[in-house]
C-alpha cells in the first residue's frame, strides 16, 4: 500500500512539474521555402537540442517557462538566433528561413528521389549546372557546360554535336546514360540515344541540370546504367517575364530565342518558348572506301538548322498541388555521327505531350512522344551505292536517285544486278509512358513507392529495322519502393530501395540499392551499393541496315564453322561507391568519390562476326537461313552486337572548390578510370579466336582527365576560364577507329595503323588533348546583358570523337533582354 501511495505522489509531482513546462516547435526552410532536413535547433543555455525531420519540422519538449535564445544552424547556411518565450503548458511556434552562405553545400537536387533534397543528404555523386551558370554561358548549346563537370567524359563531334559519357565504355551509339527532362524520358524510341540537339526545351527555360554518376535506375527504370542526366525547367510562377535572346558567331551561327512566362492569377500560369538556330559545321568530309579507293561523302550538306517551340500550362489544384500540361516540338537538319558512318539528318521532328500532377504526397505523370523523319540517310552507304552505279555507266541523276535504296553489282562485262542496300532512314516511332508515385513520412522513416509503364512502337517502314510486317511494339512495366531511416541525434541515415522490371522480351529483372550516410558539421560521408541494367535497344535487337550488312541480335547467329553467337541479354552492373562532400576549411570545399563496378553481359559496339578471309560466314539468324532474313545475303560481312562476359572497372572522381572571395573562386576536377578484364572468360573473346586479349574490349575512355577553372562575378561583370586536359586514348566503335598503331590479336603483326585506311574508314589517331575555354559577360542593367564565349581559345588542333572534324576555335556572342510586360504594378493608397 505504501509503495502504491509513493508511486502516486511521484506521478503527481511529475505532472505538476510538467505543467510548469512548455514546448517549442517549428519548420526550418531555405529562402525558396524548401524544407531543410537535418538542421540543428538548440537552446544552448539548457544544453538541449534536436534535428529537423524530412519535412524540416522539429519539436523541443519539457522546456521550463521562460525566455530563451533558440539557435538554428545547418551546413552551408548562416546561423540564426530567435528570441522566444515559453509559457507553462503551451507550445510556442517559430518558423525560420535560413540564408545561404557562399559555398556548395546548400545546393538542392530533385532527381534522386523526385522531390527537393539537400545535396549533402544525397547518397550519390551529383554534378549540378545551375540556371545562373547557364545564363552566363553565351552559347545556344547548353551541352558544352558538361565539359566542366567531374566524372563526365565530354565529347564534341562538331559545332552542334556534343555528348557525355559516364564511367567508361563509350561508343558512337551510347545509350547507357538515361536522360530525362521534366520527368520525360528524353531518348529516341528505336535507338535509345539521347535526344541531344533534338530536345524541345530551350536554354532560357532551364532551371537546373543534374548529372548523377553511377547506377540510378531504382526510381527511373532501365538504362540509368552508368548515370542519369536530368534537366529541370522553370516554373512560370517563379520566373515571370519575357526574354529575348539573339546570338551569333563563327561557323555562320545565328540564333534567336524567346521565352515568356506569366502568372494569370493565383490558379493559372503559363510559359511559351521558341528557338531558331542555324550554322555551318566545321569543314570536314569523311572518306568512304569502296575497296581501297576513297571517295568523299556525296552531296555533303554542312549547314544545320534547329527549330523548337513549346508551351506549359500550370494549374494549382490546392496550395501545395499542381497540374501541369506540356507540349513541345523540335525540327532538326544536321549531321549525325553513328558507329556505321555519318547520317545526313533531314527534317527530323520530335513532339512530346505531357500531363503531370505534383503534390507533397502524390505524383502522377503521363506523356506521349512521337518521332518523324522521311528523308534522313546514311552518307557512307549512299555514297558507296552511288559509286557503284557511276562506275558501271549510269548517269549522274539515275545514280544519285537509285543510291538511296540500291547498290549495283556487276555480273559480267555489260551486265549486273541491283541489290537492296538501302541508305534511307525513315522513322515513324511512338512511345507512351505513365507513372504513379506515393511518398510519406512516419517518424524517422520516409517511404517512396511507385509504378511505371512504357510502350515502345518503333516503325522504320522497313528502312532500317526488321519491321517489314509492321511496327515493333514492346511493353515494359516496373514497380519500385524506397525506405529511408534517419537518426537525428547521431545524424546517421540509411536507405534501402528495390525495383522490379518486367520486359516483354527479357522477363523480370531486380535492381536493389543500399546506402549509409553520416553527416558531420562540415559535410557528409556516404557508402552506397547499386545495381543497374542496360536493356538492349530496339536497334540492337532488330536493326536491318544497308541490306543486312548490319543486323540486330535479337535471335542469335550461327557461323559456318559451327560457332554460336547468343542473342543479346540485359547488361548488368553492380556498383560500390564511397564518397564525401563537405567543407575542408571555411572557403575550401570538396566532393570526392571512389567506385568499383562489376559488369556482366556488356553490350559490345558493332563488330563483324564473319571472317570471310578464313572461310567463316554467317549461315543462320536464329532458326532462319541468312538468305531468308536478308534476300541475297551470303553472310560474308555481318556487323552486329553481342554480349561480352565479365569486366571490372574502377575509378575516382575529385572535385575541389576554393572561394577567395564571395565573387571569385577556383575549381579543380580530376577523374581516373581503370579496368580489369577476365581473360579466362571466353565470352570476352571479341574476335572469336579462342583467346582473350586486353585489346578485345575497348573502354573508349581516357585513363586520366582534369579541368581547372577560375570564376568571377560581381553582379555587373562575370567571366570564367577553363583548362581541360584529356589523356590520349583509343576509341573503337563499329567501323570507326581512332587509335595508335598496334597489334590487336597478339600475333606480333600490327592490325591498326595510325593515319592510314583501316577497313572502311580512315584512322586519324588517338583522341584527346588540352584546350582552354573562356566566357565573359556584362549586365548593363537588370534587363540587358551581353556575353562572349570562346571554345578552344588558342585554336589548338584537337579531335574529340571518331568520324568527326578537328575542333577549331568557336566564338559566340549573345545579347539578352528581359522585360516584364504583364506583371501587375503595385499601388499604394
Amino acid at each position: 500500500m505504501r509503495k502504491i501511495l509513493f508511486f502516486f505522489i511521484v506521478l503527481l509531482t511529475q505532472l505538476s512539474f510538467a505543467q510548469d513546462n512548455g514546448a517549442i516547435q517549428g519548420t526550418i526552410t531555405d529562402e525558396n521555402q524548401v524544407p531543410i532536413s537535418g538542421a540543428n535547433a538548440q537552446i544552448l543555455s539548457l544544453k538541449k537540442g534536436t534535428i529537423t525531420d524530412f519535412d524540416g519540422k522539429f519539436k523541443l519538449i519539457d522546456i521550463p517557462a521562460g525566455n530563451y535564445s533558440l539557435e538554428i544552424s545547418y551546413v552551408g547556411y548562416e546561423k540564426q538566433s530567435q528570441n522566444i518565450t515559453v509559457f507553462a503548458g503551451q507550445t510556442a511556434t517559430v518558423n525560420v528561413s535560413l540564408k545561404e552562405t557562399t559555398g556548395q553545400l546548400n545546393e538542392v537536387i530533385v532527381s534522386l528521389n523526385k522531390q527537393p533534397q539537400k545535396i549533402t543528404d544525397v547518397p550519390a555523386t551529383v554534378d549540378i549546372i545551375k540556371a545562373a551558370e547557364i545564363n552566363e554561358y553565351a552559347s545556344f548549346n547548353v551541352g558544352e557546360l558538361a565539359a566542366r563537370q567531374k566524372g563526365v567524359d565530354f565529347v564534341r563531334s562538331g559545332v552542334l554535336g556534343t555528348g557525355i559519357n559516364i564511367r567508361g565504355f563509350n561508343s558512337a551509339f551510347n545509350s547507357k546514360n538515361l536522360q530525362v527532362t521534366d520527368d520525360r524520358v528524353a531518348t529516341l524510341v528505336a535507338t535509345g540515344l539521347p535526344l541531344g540537339s533534338f530536345e524541345t526545351v530551350i536554354k532560357e527555360d532551364i532551371e537546373q541540370v543534374e548529372i548523377l554518376l553511377g547506377p540510378n535506375g531504382t526510381l527511373y527504370g532501365p538504362n540509368a546504367h552508368n548515370g542519369l542526366v536530368s534537366t529541370i525547367t522553370k516554373n512560370p510562377r517563379n520566373s515571370e517575364g519575357t526574354t529575348f535572346a539573339a546570338g551569333g558567331g563563327s561557323q555562320n551561327v545565328f540564333t534567336t530565342r524567346l521565352r515568356h512566362a506569366q502568372a494569370l492569377n493565383d490558379k493559372f500560369a503559363f510559359k511559351i518558348n521558341f528557338e531558331s538556330t542555324q550554322g555551318t559545321e566545321f569543314k570536314y568530309t569523311d572518306t568512304v572506301y569502296v575497296g581501297n579507293q576513297g571517295y568523299a561523302e556525296k552531296n555533303l550538306d554542312r549547314d544545320f538548322t534547329s527549330l523548337k517551340y513549346g508551351t506549359g500550362l500550370y494549374y494549382k489544384t490546392s496550395e501545395k498541388s499542381e497540374l501541369i500540361g506540356y507540349y513541345g516540338h523540335s525540327n532538326s537538319n544536321n549531321i549525325g555521327n553513328t558507329n556505321a558512318g555519318r547520317n545526313q539528318i533531314k527534317d527530323w521532328s520530335i513532339d512530346q505531350a505531357q500531363l503531370k500532377f505534383v503534390s507533397p504526397r502524390l505524383f502522377f505523370n503521363t506523356y506521349y512522344t512521337w518521332s518523324r523523319t522521311d528523308d534522313t540517310y546514311a552518307m557512307n552507304q549512299r555514297t558507296q551505292n552511288y559509286v557503284s552505279f557511276i562506275n558501271n555507266g549510269f548517269s549522274e541523276e539515275e545514280a544519285w536517285n537509285r543510291s538511296l535504296m540500291e547498290q549495283w553489282f556487276p555480273t559480267g562485262p555489260d551486265t549486273g544486278i541491283a541489290l537492296q542496300r538501302g541508305a534511307l532512314f525513315v522513322d515513324h516511332s511512338d512511345r507512351f509512358n505513365a507513372e504513379g508515385q506515393y511518398n510519406n513520412n512516419w517518424g524517422r522513416f520516409h517511404f517512396i513507392g511507385g509504378a511505371q509503364y512504357q510502350r515502345d512502337m518503333a516503325d522504320s517502314k522497313g528502312t532500317y529495322l526488321l519491321d517489314q510486317d509492321g511496327p515493333i511494339e514492346l511493353n515494359q512495366i516496373g514497380v519500385y519502393s524506397q525506405i529511408e531511416y534517419r537518426i537525428p541525434e547521431s545524424r546517421w541515415a540509411f536507405l534501402a530501395a528495390a525495383r522490379l522490371d518486367n520486359h516483354e522480351l527479357y522477363g523480370s529483372n531486380f535492381l536493389p540499392k543500399l546506402s549509409v550516410t553520416k553527416s558531420l558539421n562540415t559535410g557528409t560521408f556516404r557508402l552506397t551499393y547499386g545495381r543497374g541494367m542496360a536493356v538492349p535497344s530496339i536497334l540492337n535487337l532488330k536493326a536491318n541496315m544497308f541490306g543486312g550488312l548490319i543486323l540486330g541480335n535479337g535471335e542469335g547467329f550461327t557461323l559456318s564453322n559451327g560457332t554460336k553467337i547468343d542473342k543479346l541479354e540485359v547488361e548488368t552492373i553492380n556498383s560500390y561507391e564511397i564518397g564525401y562532400k563537405g567543407r575542408i576549411t571555411k572557403n575550401f570545399y570538396t566532393d570526392i568519390n571512389a567506385y568499383y563496378n562489376q559488369s556482366d553481359n556488356f553490350i559490345s559496339p558493332l563488330r563483324n562476326i564473319a571472317d570471310p578471309a578464313n572461310g567463316v560466314t554467317v549461315t543462320h539468324m536464329g532458326d532462319k537461313p541468312i538468305g531468308e532474313v536478308v534476300p541475297g545475303s551470303t553472310g560474308s560481312t555481318i556487323l552486329t552486337y553481342a554480349n561480352f562476359g565479365h569486366v571490372d572497372t574502377y575509378g575516382i572522381d575529385v572535385g575541389l572548390n576554393y572561394y577567395f572571395t564571395d565573387n571569385f573562386r577556383t575549381s579543380f576536377n580530376y577523374s581516373y578510370f581503370g579496368r580489369d578484364l577476365d581473360k579466362n572468360d571466353l565470352s570476352n573473346d571479341g574476335n572469336l579466336d579462342g583467346k582473350v586479349l586486353e585489346t578485345e574490349l575497348p573502354i573508349n575512355t581516357p585513363t586520366n582527365k582534369f579541368t581547372l577553372g577560375f570564376h568571377y562575378n560581381n553582379k555587373k561583370f562575370y567571366g570564367a576560364i577553363f583548362g581541360r586536359y584529356v589523356e590520349k586514348y583509343d576509341f573503337f566503335s563499329g567501323i570507326n577507329i581512332a587509335a595508335k598503331t598496334q597489334d590487336l590479336d597478339g600475333d606480333g603483326v600490327n592490325d591498326i595503323f595510325e593515319n592510314q585506311q583501316n577497313g572502311r574508314t580512315w584512322n586519324y589517331g588517338q583522341l584527346g588533348g588540352f584546350t582552354i575555354d573562356s566566357n565573359i559577360g556584362y549586365n548593363f542593367t537588370e534587363k540587358l546583358s551581353a556575353g562572349l564565349n570562346v571554345t578552344n581559345l588558342f585554336d589548338v588542333d584537337i579531335r574529340e570523337f571518331v568520324g568527326s572534324p578537328i575542333i577549331k576555335r568557336l566564338i559566340s556572342v549573345e545579347l539578352k533582354y528581359t522585360v516584364d510586360f504583364f506583371r501587375k504594378k503595385e499601388t499604394t493608397k
